[in-house]
């Protein structure tokens, strides 16, 4: 039996391929891990909006670490926790996305909203997630340094081109380790795969800790080991490398 009994997974870039599928690979290894009873998680900074498909397609009624762990689920109806930024702090994000001219998005427990849907009653909401994007990867740069002192924002990204707001403390760790606790598990116990920075807690933290061959250079200099890329089936052959130990070559 492995050492480990959870496995911790990223979405975009991880196990979803560019085109955001799992592949028929990828699916068959995720499936001989459930079959050995081990919790496969969902560790993604999507909201609950945006998974469905993908826990339906697997078959999964495991908890759930979602925008970047402000949102955690013990099973399909069982909420371990949400954590909410302050509303004054989303009036101040939103702010500054308008000011910086770019594209911004927040998870709130009723929905996921843009700047075409967003309106003054959207500043009364519960926030668990604020984002923003912009192409010019400078103009998200100097955003960071503005907001980099913040006291009770947790900042981080999941690509050059966007940055992502929580509560402070809130991380895709934190999410993880009250789901251990739920499961009476530790966290020497968890096998974690993630591409980017927003992944870079969980997997500095996790018993086991893999960056996928496409991910930040960053989070590849503090992972345990580094997997394929999403597009050649890097979950699958973790998967197989570190709950099997079945020695397929590896980036």
């Amino acid at each position: 039996m492995s050492k480990y009994r959870l496995l911790a997974l990223d979405l975009d870039e991880t196990l979803l391929t560019i085109d955001k599928r799992i592949t028929d690979e990828t699916k068959k290894w995720i499936n001989k891990a459930i079959a050995e009873d081990i919790h496969v998680v969902f560790a993604t900074g999507r909201g609950l909006q945006k998974i469905g498909d993908f826990r339906e397609e697997l078959g999964l009624n495991s908890p759930m670490v979602l925008v970047n762990g402000a949102e955690v689920w013990g099973g399909s109806n069982n909420l371990l926790g949400r954590y909410f930024i302050s509303k004054q702090d989303i009036r101040t994000l939103h702010q500054l996305a308008m000011e910086a001219e770019a594209f911004y998005w927040g998870y709130s427990v009723e929905s996921l909203t843009g700047p075409g849907t967003w309106c003054e009653e959207m500043f009364y909401r519960n926030w668990m997630k604020f984002g923003m994007r912009h192409d010019d990867p400078n103009v998200i740069q100097q955003l960071k340094c503005q907001l980099e002192n913040a006291k009770t924002l947790e900042i981080t990204s999941s690509g050059d081109t966007n940055i992502e707001f929580s509560l402070k403390g809130i991380t895709k760790e934190s999410g993880i380790r009250k789901v251990c606790e739920h499961l009476q598990l530790e966290m020497k116990e968890v096998l974690a795969i993630g591409d980017n920075l927003n992944d870079l807690r969980l997997i500095e933290h996790a018993g086991l800790g893999i960056a996928m061959g496409n991910g930040d250079e960053k989070l590849k200099a503090v992972a345990d080991g580094i997997t394929d890329t999403n597009e050649k089936d890097g979950v699958a052959k973790a998967i197989q490398r570190y709950i099997f130990e079945v020695n397929e070559e590896v980036v």
